[in-house]
């Protein structure tokens, strides 16, 4: 056999072995989020009490339209879920747009979500990512072919972040913001600012609707790792396209900013394409 093909042959088998290794560690990877994800579910009860006018009367105005829009009054509160997105993301302002696909699991009585993603870095090359919060605590995992440990992230900067995550995605699951870990202060007739303060972190960020009742945009202080150090920078979400699942209206496609001091970062883009209450299938 001449060297050139023993080379090439070599090279099969590595990339062989390379590809049935990322099988196995993309099983396991998958195996250990749905353990985080039932342990999340562990202790919900997904019976709940229906929400009602009276539920509302104290919220800013802007809010109160939200929430009457959303069609949440009259229905049970949404203590669990599941959703599935398409987005697209990128790490750097000028770097190339990626495909993700991601599903995530979230708890309201007591706050929590897991996101985990597939993103499609380039044929044949994949990135799992894990994001969680649970019990006040954050955590970023990210693993190139689900085999290497890039990012496992936790702290304070972290546990902030994806607290300000979850207050930001209760659009999703609406009448979460009902609960004692949530206060309102009207702003204006179009913004209000919702504090939520749960462990040992406390942040605040608003919300602004139209006046339809939608909410379009959440922006905030949120801390986010830059060149490997941690800054607290202004974290927008514009949100539209809004469509009901069981019955709940909520915005579909949204676009996260970072507002930088050198110019805004356009990072991700997302589409929900389901979304699943109270007593949700585990994928």
């Amino acid at each position: 056999m001449s060297l050139l093909k023993r080379v090439l042959l070599s090279l099969v088998v590595l990339l062989g072995v390379i590809v049935a290794s990322s099988i196995v560690a993309n099983t396991l990877f998958k195996r250990n989020v749905r353990a985080e994800v039932e342990q999340l579910f562990d202790n919900v009860d997904n019976k709940s009490e229906v929400v009602t006018e009276e539920d509302i009367i104290d919220l800013p105005t802007s809010v109160q339209k939200w929430l009457q829009y959303s069609g949440v009054i009259g229905r049970e509160k949404i203590v669990s879920g599941r959703l599935k997105q398409q987005a697209e993301m990128r790490m750097e302002a000028d770097g190339q747009w990626m495909a993700v696909e991601a599903k995530q699991y979230f708890t309201s009585k007591e706050p929590g979500f897991i996101w985990s993603a597939t993103i499609k870095a380039a044929p044949f090359i994949h990135i799992a990512g894990r994001d969680k919060y649970l019990n006040g605590k954050g955590s970023m995992l990210i693993k190139p072919m689900s085999l290497f440990t890039v990012a496992d992230s936790k702290g304070e900067e972290i546990d902030q972040g994806t607290l300000l995550r979850y207050l930001a995605e209760t659009v999703w699951f609406p009448s979460a913001v009902l609960n004692d870990y949530i206060s309102w202060k009207e702003i204006d007739d179009n913004n209000a600012k919702a504090t939520m303060t749960y462990g040992e972190i406390s942040t605040s960020g608003v919300f602004t609707f139209n006046q339809m009742g939608e909410v379009i945009n959440f922006e905030a202080e949120r801390y986010g790792d830059f060149n490997g150090e941690f800054s607290l920078e202004t974290w927008s979400i514009s949100m539209s396209e809004y469509k009901a699942f069981e019955g709940i209206k909520v915005p579909t496609e949204g676009k996260i900013t970072w507002r930088l001091d050198e110019g805004d970062f356009n990072w991700f883009n997302f589409e929900v394409l389901e979304i699943e209450y109270n007593n949700p299938t585990i994928y």
